[in-house]
């Protein structure tokens, strides 16, 4: 049997194939069935750019995630690996990402009292969770539900985070300790320190931050980051800068990373589950996004399920190598497509780039000032805060807009984790009011046609006299039966006394339960006693069952369409 996943995005696109079946095992290697041997010279070129791109940014988001700076390193070297067997993206590029580390390194201080040691164990163990929560997700087929956080919360949640990893960054770009657990107390730390400022440190990290940005507009597919990196270095061993007061990462560990498996009882996870269902949301939403968008552009498709357990192989193959959860971002995805990525073998390339530069190089590391880093980290995620998606919500809808900015403040107040689960939770929310309290149309005919439409939003509509035609544009369920019963008697009233028929049109209404049932059956009968028929009309098969079973009474013209 041909399955989504055993097809490649091209076929998924262009093949007249049955319909796609949901696969029972992940499909390994997807993209291996129409792989080219013509596209290793790419794979060569874009891995190598993507392990210079990754090896800097992976240093600094590691420190955003208190880990010692190889941490990071080792999410890219286990995680791109895990995916290119499982992924179903051709140019997805996994690793640590900014929100994800600032989420990881705010919670995980909280519960290891600051001890290194104790948090590179506890990141892992929280690697390992997600790993388990995208596993079972995907054996339970919940990949359409974990993305249910909206964009506009999610724009509004990117932009809190966006301003509270830049001030965990500020301190190190104005060469001050910092201090604080949350964005405000950071912020009036920071502002109290201001006067000690070290000139040296500042103008260093406003010139690299100015490069960097240079090179993003300029340069977009070269390592400019690298390059930075690779003169602050030199800068700092060959010039009397390091006297200047520049903290610097030090001398790495060189070797790849031990193979250590964190435990899983019970009384290791108390408290990491919390945190790993809130790294799988952020880290799939993300992910999946960035797939979708970069496929686009090359007219390919992807597989969510089957990302799904990517995603989890990536967790997996992580936190049994010392890293914290990973997910497949944007920039690094960007930086993977533009150097010449086709297929996840560059992720494979960038993985064993990685590996040699751990093996061999890590000691050019020890004069890397940290203020690069902080740097690194502030252009990053500048792209969080999306002015211009923040102005078309404004534009577009003003309660939308409202709701973003909970998002946001949410994150600015409660902090990174609690933020993307308020959220999730305002999502949700969202979706349970549009289903409450649905719109209840009153139709009219389109003037010299038989089609009838919503007479509030087309006052040209003609009215049938004696007539009250009602549509429900959702389903009819318990927790919205008396919200639909109050419009639709609203509407009886504004019809008056004239009335003679309720013609209730069920086409938008894809699913009623018993309580939907229940009402429409006793409007019905309020109706008759009133001398008002109710006809119900356009009602899809199954709703049509449900309500000659439960309502016990014959509809008439219940299969009759207006």
């Amino acid at each position: 049997m041909i399955t989504c996943a055993s097809r490649s995005p091209h076929e998924r696109l262009t093949r007249a194939d049955p319909p796609c079946t949901d696969p029972m095992l992940p499909a390994f290697a997807p993209w291996r069935s129409d792989y080219r041997a013509t596209w290793l010279r790419n794979a060569l070129v874009a891995g190598v750019t993507l392990a210079a791109y990754a090896i800097p940014v992976s240093l600094a988001y590691a420190t955003l995630a208190g880990l010692p700076p190889q941490h990071g390193v080792y999410g890219y070297l286990a995680g791109g690996l895990a995916y290119a067997l499982f992924g179903s993206s051709r140019q997805l590029a996994i690793g640590p990402t900014s929100a994800i580390s600032l989420l990881v390194g705010t919670s995980v201080a909280g519960m290891t009292a600051g001890a290194p040691g104790a948090a590179i164990a506890v990141a892992a163990r929280v690697a390992l969770v997600a790993a388990v929560i995208c596993f079972a997700a995907w054996a339970l087929r919940l990949s359409s539900l974990v993305s249910f956080i909206s964009e506009t919360v999610l724009t509004g949640f990117k932009a809190g985070a966006a301003l509270t990893i830049a001030m965990t960054q500020l301190p190190k770009l104005f060469g001050v300790r910092g201090g604080g657990d949350d964005f405000f107390e950071r912020a009036a730390t920071l502002a109290a320190q201001l006067p000690g400022t070290n000139a040296a440190v500042l103008a260093f990290g406003m010139a690299a931050i100015a490069l960097l940005v240079y090179g993003e507009r300029r340069l977009p597919s070269r390592p400019i980051a690298l390059l930075v990196v690779v003169a602050s270095i030199l800068a700092l061993t060959f010039t009397p800068l390091t006297n200047s007061g520049f903290a610097t990462v030090g001398l790495l560990p060189a070797g790849l990373p031990a193979f250590n498996w964190p435990s899983l009882r019970s009384s290791d996870i108390d408290g990491v589950e919390t945190l790993a269902l809130a790294c799988v949301l952020l880290a799939y939403i993300e992910g999946v996004s960035a797939a979708r968008a970069i496929a686009q552009r090359h007219g390919d498709t992807i597989e969510p399920r089957q990302e799904l357990f990517a995603l989890g192989a990536a967790n997996l193959a992580v936190s049994a190598f010392q890293g914290y959860p990973v997910a497949g971002g944007l920039s690094q995805s960007a930086v993977n497509d533009k150097a010449g990525a086709q297929s996840p073998l560059a992720l494979v390339v960038a993985s064993v780039a990685i590996g040699a530069c751990l093996m061999f190089l890590t000691g050019l590391l020890r004069n890397l000032p940290e203020v690069v880093l902080a740097a690194i980290v502030l252009v990053a995620v500048k792209g969080l805060f999306d002015v211009k998606a923040l102005r078309e919500i404004w534009t577009l809808s003003r309660a939308e807009f409202a709701t973003a900015m909970v998002a946001f403040a949410g994150v600015l107040v409660l902090g990174i984790l609690k933020g993307v689960l308020l959220a999730a939770i305002v999502s949700m929310l969202l979706l349970v009011r549009a289903t409450a309290f649905p719109h209840v149309a009153r139709l009219g005919r389109v003037p010299g046609t038989r089609r009838y439409s919503d007479a509030e939003r087309n006052a040209d509509n003609l009215a049938v006299p004696g007539v009250l035609i009602v549509r429900v544009e959702a389903a009819l369920l318990y927790f919205n039966a008396d919200h639909v019963r109050e419009r639709v008697l609203q509407h009886i009233a504004a019809a008056g006394d004239g009335l003679k028929v309720l013609v209730w049109d069920l086409s938008s209404s894809p699913h009623v339960d018993i309580a939907g049932v229940r009402m429409i059956a006793g409007l019905a009968q309020d109706l008759a006693q009133r001398g008002i028929a109710l006809r119900i009309v356009d009602a899809r098969a199954s709703v049509r069952e449900t309500l000659r079973k439960i309502a016990g009474r014959d509809w008439g013209d219940i299969d009759r369409r207006l």
